[in-house]
Parts: C-alpha cells; sequence; structure tokens
C-alpha cells in the first residue's frame, strides 16, 4: 500500500503527460501501514467536515496486477494507535472529477457520493472510518471494468480485506451503498469473509442479467448500460489530482480493448452462461450470514425487485429491510416538497444503530423490526420477514391465443396508437429510463372488445372472480403455460376496481417456443381490495421497456396457470411511515380502464 498526499503536485499534469501504460496494469505496491495525516476541511472543502482524507493504492486479489485507489476519510484528530471500525463502499461513481459525469469542480477532493449518510450519521463523530474504493478501471484504479463480473468480485474481496488490516481499523468492515454500490455490498455478502461484519444494501440489482435481459429478451440496458460504464471510465479528472491517481485514470484510454470487452459482456442473452452465472448474485447468496439491511421499491424503475426472494431466501443470516412502494431512491432522501421519498422517517439512525450492533457490539437501544414494509395502501407493517404469506395457491387460467406482433393487430383493427413509451437512452443503475406506461386506455378497452368478440388479437385476459374479503399478494408470482407457436410474451397482474380502474402492478417478459413455458414475474407487495378483481393479461410485448422482435406468430396458450402467495392484511401489524410520494405517481402512469369480463377463477380465502 502507497499512502499519497490528498493535494496533487502542481506539475501534475507534466508528469503525467510523459507517462505511458504499456501492458496489463501499473506494479502493484505492498501492503503496510498509513501514518496519521491527510487534508482536513479546513484545508479542502471537498472533504467532509470532521474528516482527513488520504489516497491509497493497492493490489486487486486476483493477481491480475490490476492497483486499485481507496479515498480514505478518517476521523479528524485520530490519535496514533487508535482503531475505528470502517464503512466501506466499492464503486465506479467516485471519481474525483463527478460521479457519472463532470460535475464542474475546480479543484479535486473526494466524491460527496454519500455525503448524507456520512453528514445524517454523525459518522465521525460516532467513530467510524468511511472508506471508497474505485472499481477496477474507474476514478484512479488501473484494469478492464468488468460489470459484476470475476474481476469486480476480486476488487470487493480485496477491499474488504485491506480495509480490515489497516493499522487505524479494528478490523470489522461495513459496507454501504445504493444501487451499483449496493451490488458490491450483495457481492461482499456473497463471498463471505470474515472482516465482513454487515451491509447495507439500497436498490440493488440481485441478478445482474435480470437488468439486461428478460428471459431473453433483451432491455434497452444491452447497449444503454455499455455505453454509460465505458463513458464514466472514460471521464478525464482533474488536473491538480495525484500523479499517480492521474496516471492510473488513464487507463481506459490506454486500453481501449476493454470498453469493447465491456460492451460485448451485455450482448451474451444466454442466461445459462457462464458469464451471467458469474453475475447471478442471488444464487451465489445461498448460505451466506453476513447481517444484511436492504431497500427495495417494488415500482421501482430501474433496479427492479427481480430475484429479491431468491437471493433472501439462500441468505442464512440476521435480514432487515425497507420495502415499499417507491423508484430509486436512498432511505433518507426527500421529494421536492420535503416529504421522504420512502416515507419513513429515522433512515440515518436505523442504519447506524445496525452497523453499532455488528461493527461495534452495541445492543440496540431502540427495538427495530426486521422489515417495515408499505403495501400498495400506502400502510406500512412490521414484518419478521419478508414474504410472509397466509397460504400459497395455483389457479387455472384457461386457454387463450394472441399474435406476437407487439400490439399491431389492436392497434389497426381499432385505429389507436398507443401513449408515452420510446426508447430509453443510454443510463446506468443510477439513471432510469422514465416510466414507460402500459398500453392506453382506449388500446386496453379494445384488446378486451375484440377478445370478446372472439378475434385473436395481441393480448387476451382472464379475470378472477370479485374477491370476499382484503387480499394481499406478495413474493413472487408465476405463470406457466403450454405454448404452441414461438416469439415473445408478455405477462401482467392488474387489480381491476368495481369501476373499471385497473392499476397494473406486475408484469414479465419471456421469449417463447412451443412446450411448456415457466415465467416468474417481480415480487410484489400488492393488496386488492374486497369487491375488485384480479386481471391477468398474456400476450405479445406492448412496451419500450424491452427491446423485442415480435414473430407474427399466432401463439395457442393452454393450461395456463398461476402460482401466488397470499397474505390476510387484517393480520398487520403497524409500523411507523407515511405513503411514498411515487406510489401516486405510479398509479396515475399505470392504471387503465378494463371491463373484467365473467370470473373463472376463484382467489382463496388467505
Amino acid at each position: 500500500m502507497i499512502r499519497r498526499p490528498a493535494v496533487a503536485l502542481a506539475a501534475a499534469s507534466a508528469v503525467v503527460a510523459g507517462l505511458a501504460l504499456a501492458g496489463p496494469a501499473v506494479a502493484s505496491p505492498a501492503h503496510h501501514s498509513s501514518p496519521r495525516g491527510g487534508t482536513t476541511h479546513a484545508e479542502n472543502d471537498r472533504v467532509p467536515a470532521g474528516s482527513a482524507w488520504t489516497q491509497e493504492y493497492f493490489p486487486s486479489s486476483d493477481r491480475s496486477g490490476t492497483q486499485l485507489h481507496a479515498d480514505v476519510l478518517l476521523p479528524e484528530g485520530l490519535r496514533k494507535g487508535q482503531k475505528v471500525p470502517v464503512i466501506l463502499s466499492v464503486g465506479p461513481y467516485f471519481g474525483h472529477s463527478g460521479q457519472t459525469d463532470d460535475e464542474g469542480f475546480t479543484h479535486t477532493g473526494p466524491s460527496a457520493r454519500f455525503n448524507d449518510f456520512i453528514e445524517g450519521s454523525d459518522l465521525f463523530k460516532q467513530g467510524y472510518a468511511f472508506v471508497m474504493v474505485d472499481l477496477r478501471g474507474f476514478g484512479g484504479s488501473t484494469g478492464c471494468l468488468d460489470w459484476g463480473g470475476p474481476g469486480e468480485q476480486a476488487d470487493v474481496k480485496a477491499a474488504v480485506d485491506w480495509a480490515g488490516k489497516q493499522s487505524w481499523s479494528t478490523g470489522k468492515v461495513g459496507m454501504y451503498g445504493k444501487s451499483y454500490d449496493a451490488v458490491t455490498g450483495l457481492i461482499g455478502n456473497d463471498l463471505d469473509q470474515k472482516p465482513l461484519k454487515a451491509v447495507v444494501a439500497q436498490e440493488p440489482v440481485w441478478d445482474l442479467y435480470q437488468y439486461i435481459y428478460s428471459n431473453g429478451v433483451p432491455r434497452p440496458n444491452v447497449t444503454g448500460t455499455a455505453n454509460a460504464y465505458n463513458s464514466i471510465a472514460t471521464l478525464p479528472q482533474l488536473a491538480d489530482d495525484d500523479p499517480h491517481y492521474l496516471a492510473n485514470a488513464t487507463y481506459e484510454q490506454q486500453h481501449p480493448e476493454c470498453l469493447t470487452r465491456n460492451a460485448d459482456g451485455y450482448k451474451i442473452a444466454d442466461q445459462k452462461s457462464a458469464h451471467w452465472k458469474a453475475r447471478d448474485l442471488a444464487a451465489k447468496a445461498k448460505g451466506s450470514d453476513t447481517p444484511l439491511f436492504v431497500t427495495q421499491g417494488f415500482v421501482e424503475n430501474n433496479t427492479k425487485p427481480e430475484e429479491m426472494q431468491e437471493y433472501l431466501d439462500n441468505h442464512h443470516g440476521p435480514e432487515r429491510g425497507w420495502l415499499g412502494q417507491w423508484d430509486h431512491v436512498r432511505g433518507g432522501d426527500r421529494v421536492s416538497d420535503g416529504r421522504l421519498a420512502m416515507g419513513r422517517e429515522g433512515w440515518y439512525a436505523e442504519t447506524l444503530s445496525f452497523y453499532d450492533q455488528y461493527l461495534k457490539g452495541k445492543r440496540p437501544r431502540v427495538s427495530y423490526p426486521a422489515f417495515a414494509i408499505e403495501d400498495s395502501t400506502g400502510a406500512w407493517r412490521a414484518e419478521r420477514g419478508w414474504p410472509t404469506t397466509s397460504r400459497t395457491t395455483t389457479v387455472r387460467l384457461g386457454d387463450g391465443a394472441y399474435v406476437d406482433d407487439g400490439g399491431a393487430s389492436a392497434r389497426n383493427t381499432l385505429s389507436l396508437s398507443p401513449q408515452g413509451g420510446g426508447t430509453p437512452g443510454d443510463f446506468d443503475m443510477e439513471h432510469a429510463p422514465p416510466l414507460d406506461p402500459v398500453a392506453p386506455q382506449g388500446l386496453a378497452k379494445g384488446l378486451a372488445r375484440i377478445q370478446e368478440a372472439g378475434a385473436v388479437t395481441s393480448s387476451w385476459f382472464t379475470w378472477s372472480r370479485p374477491l370476499a374479503r382484503d387480499t394481499r399478494i406478495t413474493g413472487t408470482p408465476n405463470i406457466s403455460f403450454k405454448a404452441k407457436g414461438s416469439g415473445n410474451v408478455m405477462l401482467k397482474l392488474y387489480d381491476v376496481g368495481p369501476d373499471g380502474k385497473a392499476a397494473m402492478f406486475d408484469e414479465q417478459v419471456s421469449l417463447v417456443k412451443s412446450g411448456r413455458v415457466s415465467v416468474d414475474l417481480k415480487a410484489t407487495d400488492w393488496t386488492l381490495k374486497a369487491g375488485h378483481v384480479l386481471g391477468v393479461e398474456v400476450g405479445s410485448i406492448q412496451s419500450g421497456s424491452w427491446r423485442d422482435t415480435p414473430s407474427g406468430e399466432t401463439i395457442a396458450v393452454d393450461d395456463a396457470r398461476l402460482a401466488l402467495a397470499l397474505d390476510d392484511p387484517a393480520r398487520d401489524v403497524a409500523t411507523a411511515g407515511a405513503r411514498s410520494p411515487f406510489l401516486d405517481t405510479y398509479l396515475r402512469q399505470y392504471t387503465v380502464t378494463l371491463a373484467a369480463g365473467e370470473g373463472s377463477f376463484t382467489l382463496p380465502r388467505a
């Protein structure tokens, strides 16, 4: 490990101009302890108040020669020999010039990505260090970027081990992140390292394949995410930075084959390939036991709750969670009018209590529920785990047929055009495309009307009988059927009120070929009121959220079945929390008018 001063030498740009990076990486220095010191907020306003900043370098764990860069923030005034536990974040967004783009800084400094957490928890006064490590290819780290793959997993392993071995570290490490750096937290849990004592992961991706493909159908992310991270990896850094940092930061420019290789990885459509198996974090969580605190929006438009249940089922350690009806936000985020984006107070206090318990051995002063969950009514409840179910059931949806034409048959018949949608541009895990509404109200009504007339169109609907009492659908629904024909299928669940207003609350797509098809939908937590109807739509993909190629074939669907986990809301134990603001936005975007047909199945009492 080499210690570099936080404020760069004046001749940094001239030094870097004379460096040539030949070969796969800069030589990796050996580990050794760093002395106290560093730059304070009084010396550099980008350094968080109450901390001292140094830059450090150490090798990744895969012996590739990749060198990792860390920004280390220790409590200001930490005495020689004094040790503190470490909160570690590992990701691509810690570059000194900006997280995802050039942010216009006039001088270098550590990333402000998690200053909200640092300030909200008063982290340094509470006796913690905060360390930000650049994944390979980003910021001040060398090596080819490797989206969630074996290379990045080696980086996480190295970062956890390094943080646990420093002279100022107690040897106990917690991980913290949101989105991509929440993914690295899940990786840390999967690696099951001794120094790692707790992980806080907000809005992660649970299986990286699901972010790029849905059962073989590509999302716009197949190119958008690749382009976004290639762009971040080649961001110019600030001329006044450490010469070592600047030399490392040019690695992707010196090795453009890294960018090509990264983009090629996203084009592998086979979920069973070695490429994607290596990135299936939910499967890799089997038997892991690091204490885990997660957040997840069920109606997320970005990092969706796909394979969340599998991950939590495979994880055997203590679990905490905030789950609810929000978008891609952090626990402490607020919307423009000041309301909390998740609707629940106390994110920083609860997170600090979690770290205190597992990194310091402090007994919590407040008895927090293991899971605090907001369902679709906006009400919050406390649960010991998720999902909590009263019963499971499988209902028969019957037979039908649809034309895999992307909705063209219905639009041509009705002379209607879909609203909204469009193909999103390039984005990373932090930046989702705009909401892509379901088929517009006129088209949805028209599809049902054509079905009633006996014509085969882009989709067909099946309806439950009205519910006798409030019933919650939770966990991960599954739809299976026997298909005849090849193409694509889109599956949707609707909550249909007596007035015909239907909220689409779950969806998934898949490639289809003749034979038995089984598709897991997204995890959900949705309450249908008494008198409401559960609607199921099976048909062609009619959404800009996927880059499907319609086959034009008529696909026969036989013996369709819907497997559900149900819960009784009457048994809920309330906990603190307000209605998340995004829930109303979601309902406006995803509510259509549907006239429910005659019910063909009954949901049993939960």
